[in-house]
């Protein structure tokens, strides 16, 4: 019987190339994003070329009750999951005084708030599945950052509840995987109005199938914490070792707007 994967945020970027390996690989979709058209254009390419079934779920879950909704819907069409991944996210850059209260808001929402509510109400169906889940960190969730201080801090939410979780799970079959993946080529750079900052500024950056591929594989084999790129295992490896006043001063001057 094929198995079916949720991937949220699945309209572009690492989203869409993580759901585009389950396909791949005869995988059933749930795929959701706030842009009907786009996943509803997803949808039919990859039925087509990869013979699976695809379904689009249009929702927004940067706003309360989100995930509830989402889950609400899936379970309404009968649906039920082997995999869940939870990517979408969004970033608001510059000072943390100057930025709009309801971006920063809508951020911890999405990055923090429906991974966690979508995590507690599939789990039953992963466990019964000895599923696999995936949450989309950063390497940005090891160290603090300044102009993106509220993302940072999301994503350090994200790998710590990824790795306490996945000690919970032990002996019910079902793994946790906290993909952290460095600066990345995808759009979520304009969405945070951050082409100016140094971590992209003038940046040759892996692409988003690069990302994916490797994350997708870690999943696979159930590594708990995978930090994509060769490089960002050498920087999130020797932070540990670097006073964290040092680590800040050294964040803040590499995403200080150029």
């Amino acid at each position: 019987m094929a198995k079916t994967a949720l991937v949220t945020g699945a309209s572009g970027g690492i989203g869409k190339s993580i759901a585009e390996q389950f396909a791949a690989d005869g995988v059933n979709l749930i795929i959701t994003a706030r842009s009907l058209d786009r996943l509803e254009a997803i949808a039919a390419d990859w039925q087509t070329r990869y013979r699976v079934t695809v379904t689009p779920v249009q929702g927004d879950l940067a706003k309360p009750g989100g995930a509830q909704k989402l889950f609400d819907e899936v379970t309404g069409r009968g649906l039920s999951i082997d995999y869940l991944v939870n990517n979408a996210g969004m970033g608001v850059f510059g000072l943390f005084r100057e930025a709009e209260l309801a971006a920063v808001v809508d951020m911890l929402e999405l990055n923090m708030v429906s991974l966690t509510v979508l995590t507690k109400l599939f789990l039953e169906q992963l466990i019964a599945a000895r599923g696999k889940i995936m949450n989309v960190a950063s390497m940005a969730g090891f160290m603090p950052g300044p102009y993106m201080a509220n993302y940072f801090a999301t994503k350090a939410y994200v790998v710590s509840f990824s790795d306490a979780l996945a000690y919970e799970l032990r002996g019910t079959g079902v793994t946790v995987t906290a993909l952290c993946p460095g600066v990345t080529e995808t759009g979520f750079f304009d969405a945070a109005a951050m082409h100016h900052s140094g971590l992209v500024k003038n940046q040759k950056l892996p692409t988003a199938d690069e990302v994916a591929r490797a994350g997708y594989r870690a999943m696979q084999r159930g590594q708990v914490i995978y930090v994509a790129g060769f490089l960002n295992r050498l920087v999130v490896g020797g932070v540990r070792f670097l006073p964290r006043w040092l680590v800040t001063r050294i964040s803040a001057m590499i995403s200080a707007p150029k």
